[in-house]
């Protein structure tokens, strides 16, 4: 018990990058050593954003953290970063969040979910998410997580980041603060699902194959994707074909799903589209890539 009480007492005081014993299913942890994060902007108090659908959304993120959802299995489990959507303007925690963590969880893959700075913190929301593979990566021993196993998904504007961390992990976003950022900030796999703003401006009328942004430089090194959109997508489904073309021409393994209807926004939850089949092609998808729970 005075174990257990010491852990929690470290994970409060933010030193997630210390040893820390088995970790709890649940606990949430402050992703930097206090005084020494990154590009801090105090945006004032964090809000939750009012809204007319049952959606919860986080906005005005000064303090990034990711919460612990424990796989339900036994032995040294994947583990995967959620990282949800919100045009960076704020968090899209339910459905784009805890919800697809609980998925993950009855897979038998431990789910991390990421709640980045924002809104407009792009570059602070992408050195977070880096932050937030080494701090998985350097206590997987204490997460019961094997670091050979660690992935990422990210919906939209979390879709954006998972692409960003998956191609720009041979650079970090910030300076190195303590011996965590040892570890390597590279997913393992990623799960990129409608994604938003990969491609540079197409235009009305625009004619010509879309190109990526110059911040999502895909070579070899980028994990093995898997790709969801939906032609009908606000956010231009041209995104997820430049970026599944870029893998492919750079040889890296990826599985793209298109559909004629599905909309934007729709996380894991059925809404009576096409789209409403795409997390049982990820779990098929999945089962080459990691071991997971039938």
């Amino acid at each position: 018990m005075m174990e257990n009480k010491a852990v929690l007492l470290a994970v409060a005081i933010g030193v997630f990058s210390a040893p820390m014993g088995m970790i709890a299913d649940g606990n949430t942890f402050p992703l930097w050593p206090e005084g020494k994060m990154p590009m801090h902007q105090d945006v004032g108090p964090e809000t939750v954003k009012p809204t007319t659908d049952d959606i919860v959304r986080f906005t005005n993120v000064s303090v990034p953290t990711v919460t612990f959802v424990k796989a339900d299995a036994d032995g040294l489990t994947p583990a995967v970063l959620v990282c949800p959507g919100g045009g960076y303007s704020h968090i899209a925690w339910g459905h784009e969040g805890s919800e697809t963590a609980q998925w993950f969880r009855k897979r038998g893959i431990s789910a991390f979910i990421l709640k980045y700075r924002c809104p407009g913190r792009r570059d602070a929301a992408f050195a977070d998410a880096q932050r937030a593979i080494s701090c998985i990566r350097a206590n997987a021993i204490n997460f019961n997580v094997d670091p050979a196993r660690i992935g990422v998904i990210g919906y939209s504007a979390g879709a954006n980041l998972a692409a960003r961390i998956s191609t720009g992990h041979a650079k970090r976003g910030y300076d190195p603060v303590d011996a965590t950022d040892k570890a390597s900030c590279r997913p393992d796999w990623a799960m990129v699902i409608y994604p938003w703003d990969l491609i540079e401006d197409i235009g009305k009328g625009a004619s010509g194959f879309p190109k990526l942004r110059p911040c999502f430089p895909v070579d070899k090194t980028t994990p093995q994707t898997f790709i969801v959109q939906s032609q009908d997508d606000r956010c231009k489904v041209q995104n997820s074909i430049a970026y599944y073309t870029a893998l492919t021409m750079a040889g890296v393994k990826a599985e793209m799903h298109l559909f004629g209807t599905g909309g934007h926004g729709y996380g894991m939850r059925e809404n009576g589209n096409p789209t409403d089949c795409w997390p049982v092609l990820a779990e098929a998808w999945l089962s080459g890539v990691v071991d997971i729970e039938d």
